[in-house]
């Protein structure tokens, strides 16, 4: 089992989650006070130890799951040993032996018809019996998932074609029927009760599909687990693993997040925001030791005898930056521009004064849409819909946009601007004009520029990356949240 574990930390390394040597003997030793039959216990005894953000409970999950499959005394992948097991739950969950019977003395999910399979499922979501329940599961996955050793298909196609088979919209309307005609109780109604009505209520109904859809889901949930055990048995835990590793949250890629995966980013963005805002507090309060203050060091040492036990220094106070961004929204760097525009207003406290316009071939302030309001999500929606932005047709101009910012707003750059400028430099073969960038660095305290794409893409195609990069103190390849976390925290 610690040679499972030790694999299981590994992958959940390699997925990115932080595991260091000291959670790990944590996890080793909590495993010695749960009972390791008990999945449910294993799980959140190891998730204690392990995972130290929700954002990554996804991923110890996926990886859980995986790792733990063929763990615990009921699972096994042996066909013959799998039948009979499903058979003995059968029996013993009150299946009049028919169902059983009826496969005579083969491996039992043989001899089991589709027609004999139908009713033992809609039997056991009736009654709601977990242990027919998992059988039926079984029995459907080895019938019809048509699962082969060494075949390279995923989870999903034989999840396909179990439910498929098994019709479970049909089973679920026959499940209402026979609770709106009362012939057997409803869920949670009594016996006496369920056999004297003659239908549902409005409520009642909505109830009972519920909890109907719930037993489902278990269904479900319970084949998945199946067909995850039989190609662990097949391929192997850290092949499987492998496949079916996703990104966590703030490895994601902005130029090519899913709809899903957008919102998992919203998700993590918030207590981010908050952690950063904690972290450049901190750094700027503990920053480095100033000179040496000897008159308060003399002061203090009268209390041990005029030795300097404690010396004092003169704590500088760093200033606070402001901060300048102006952000490339067309195209596909928008999602990369709006998480960036909505980080920096989160942790506006922390700098002196935010200001933030935005362009395409145009160019507008858009500062403020993020004043008066707690929500930088609405001030990002208010500048997709309301920034005048457009000068021409709508495709990206960079010297244009960064000509206009100059005659406007150049003379508002000083000492304590940090600008950054965010984009992947792709200008349609349009006059870079990046003497502005030039005169903005000469004037401004830094200048950094920030790309979502690639590094090996630069300068490819129309990008003009390099004609910019010479007057930028940093040109940084900035993809994911983590990269963005990492560089916002270093420029307070």
């Amino acid at each position: 089992m610690l040679d499972v574990l030790s694999g299981f930390v590994s992958e959940l390394r390699a997925a990115g989650i932080p595991v260091s040597l000291t959670e790990h003997l944590d996890a080793a030793e909590a495993m010695r006070h749960v009972p390791l039959e008990d999945r449910e216990a294993l799980k959140f005894a190891l998730g204690a130890s392990l995972v130290k953000s929700s954002s990554h409970w996804h991923a110890f999950d996926t990886a859980f799951e995986v790792y733990f499959s063929l763990r615990g005394p009921e699972y096994t992948i042996d066909e013959n040993s799998a039948g009979r097991a499903n058979e003995d739950k059968a029996k013993a969950s009150g299946d009049n032996g028919n169902q059983g019977s009826g496969r005579g003395g083969g491996s039992g999910q043989d001899a089991m018809t589709p027609e004999e399979l139908a009713e033992l499922l809609y039997k056991a979501l009736l009654g709601s019996n977990d242990s027919m329940i998992t059988a039926v599961a079984r029995h459907a996955v080895a019938r019809f998932a048509g699962m082969e050793a060494g075949r390279p298909v995923g989870g999903t196609y034989y999840l396909y074609r179990t439910l498929r088979n098994l019709d479970l919209d049909g089973v679920m309307q026959r499940l209402m029927e026979q609770a709106r005609t009362g012939a057997a109780p409803a869920p949670g109604k009594g016996d006496a009760e369920g056999s004297g009505s003659s239908g549902l209520t409005g409520l009642e109904e909505r109830l009972v599909r519920d909890e109907y859809q719930s037993r489902i889901d278990k269904l479900r949930q319970e084949i998945e687990n199946e067909i995850r055990r039989r190609l662990v048995a097949d391929r192997g835990s850290e092949a499987l693993a492998k496949s079916l590793r996703k990104p966590l949250p703030e490895d994601i890629d902005f130029m090519h997040a899913t709809r899903d995966e957008l919102v998992a980013l919203r998700g993590a963005l918030q207590p981010l925001s908050r952690k950063l805002a904690v972290r450049l507090a901190r750094k700027r309060r503990h920053g480095r030791k100033g000179p040496l203050d000897f008159r308060n060091t003399v002061r203090h040492s009268l209390s041990t005898g005029g030795v300097p036990v404690d010396p004092r220094f003169k704590y500088p106070r760093p200033s606070k930056p402001e901060i300048v961004v102006i952000a490339d929204i067309s195209g596909s760097v928008a999602s990369f521009a709006r998480f960036t525009l909505h980080l920096v207003h989160a942790i506006a406290t922390q700098f002196s004064k935010v200001r933030s316009f935005v362009f395409i071939d145009g160019i507008d302030e858009v500062t403020r849409f993020f004043e008066g309001t707690d929500d930088p999500a609405e001030a990002v929606h208010r500048i997709n819909t309301e920034a005048d932005v457009v000068w021409v047709d709508g495709h990206s101009d960079y010297g244009h946009a960064l000509t206009v910012f100059w005659e406007r707003w150049g003379e508002e750059i000083n000492a304590k601007s940090s600008v950054l400028l965010l984009g992947d430099a792709r200008n349609n073969y349009h006059a870079s004009h990046s003497w502005v960038v030039k005169e903005i660095q000469k004037k401004a305290r830094h200048v950094y520029w920030l790309n979502p794409e690639p590094r090996a893409y630069w300068d490819s195609g129309d990008s003009i990356v390099s004609e910019y990069a010479i007057h930028c103190d940093d040109v940084v390849e900035c993809r994911t949240l983590r990269q963005l976390e990492r560089f916002v925290g270093e420029l307070a």
